[in-house]
């Protein structure tokens, strides 16, 4: 490919979700004329959520998918160059950085801002992806409220499925929590307290069969992997608990990660390992996760790109 019919940009985003979106309007406002791509979910993770009631500024709540269209015309009206496309590639060996689009097209970058964001993993049931946004949740500290003294399941078993049942288990009459073997992976503190709170109701060798209801969920049938018997449990909400996977594959060869997948950056800024690499949201958070979390650190990023232009005279 010839240098003409590669593109130029001075800050690339990738990625669409609330920390993309904050990077965005940072970034133009900063006149960096930045360029976003909103990847495979235009609006993150948000736009799979129905209410959102814990992002400031909206006193009645809102829709995700609404507030996401929000945070994109806002960036727009910033200026900022929205566009719909998937990186499917990079090359951070050398300046400038180079991003390919779509596997067709290569952008090279005076610097990019990784905003990928984490999808979080299912029990791959139909009734699960039926009924998600309508009982069926993967965030207990973003939806359980909306389960005040009602009776709920969670399942999973590591130290996020035990944070999000003790919660649950402060909103909700019981959390019945449902693990797959006869012990927890979560850490010895985390199960002592699962075990100590008295409206957890834990089933060990159980395994969803279905969630059960027709427009909400109603309940949810166990499957005990010993005894072979099933089991319906009535309740309002079905959470899954059993991690989230960071959108970060394409940046492995380069880019610092831990065990999992979630991209390292330096603590207290949002630089990788790559100068002139920045990450923002739930690819390098795996401890918050929301959707305010998420723009604060969209902000950061855009500030750091801007002082890293800056210094290497490229501003």
């Amino acid at each position: 490919m010839s240098n003409e019919a590669i593109e130029k940009v001075h800050v690339l985003i990738i990625g669409s979700g609330p920390a993309g979106y904050t990077a965005a309007i940072y970034a133009a406002r900063a006149n960096m004329k930045p360029v976003l791509y909103q990847g495979i979910q235009p609006g993150g993770q948000l736009t799979i959520t129905t209410e959102v009631e814990n992002y400031p500024g909206y006193p009645d709540g809102i829709q995700g998918p609404e507030m996401m269209v929000h945070f994109e015309k806002q960036a727009a009206r910033m200026g900022a160059d929205i566009r719909y496309g998937l990186a499917t590639k990079v090359d951070f060996s050398k300046r400038p950085l180079r991003v390919e689009i779509d596997e067709e097209k290569w952008i090279e970058a005076d610097s990019v801002i990784i905003s990928t964001g984490a999808s979080a993993k299912w029990l791959g049931l139909e009734s699960e992806q039926r009924l998600n946004g309508f009982g069926v949740s993967a965030c207990a500290v973003c939806d359980g409220f909306f389960f005040k003294g009602r009776e709920v399941a969670i399942v999973g078993a590591g130290d996020t499925a035990a944070e999000e049942a003790v919660y649950l288990s402060k909103l909700c009459s019981t959390v019945h929590m449902v693990v797959r073997r006869d012990q927890m992976r979560a850490s010895k503190i985390m199960q002592e307290r699962v075990l100590n709170t008295p409206n957890i109701k834990v089933y060990w060798n159980s395994l969803t069969d279905e969630v059960l209801g027709e427009h909400k969920v109603e309940a949810v049938r166990l499957l005990n992997t010993v005894t072979k018997e099933k089991q319906d449990i009535p309740v309002s909400g079905f959470f899954v608990a059993i991690g989230h996977e960071p959108n970060s594959g394409i940046f492995k060869e380069f880019i610092d990660m831990d065990e999992t997948g979630y991209i390292k950056t330096i603590p207290g800024t949002t630089k990788t390992n790559v100068p002139g690499v920045f990450a923002a949201g739930d690819v390098q958070d795996k401890n918050y996760r929301q959707a305010v979390t998420a723009a604060g650190s969209g902000c950061m990023a855009a500030l750091d790109a801007e002082r890293y232009l800056t210094a290497e005279g490229l501003a």
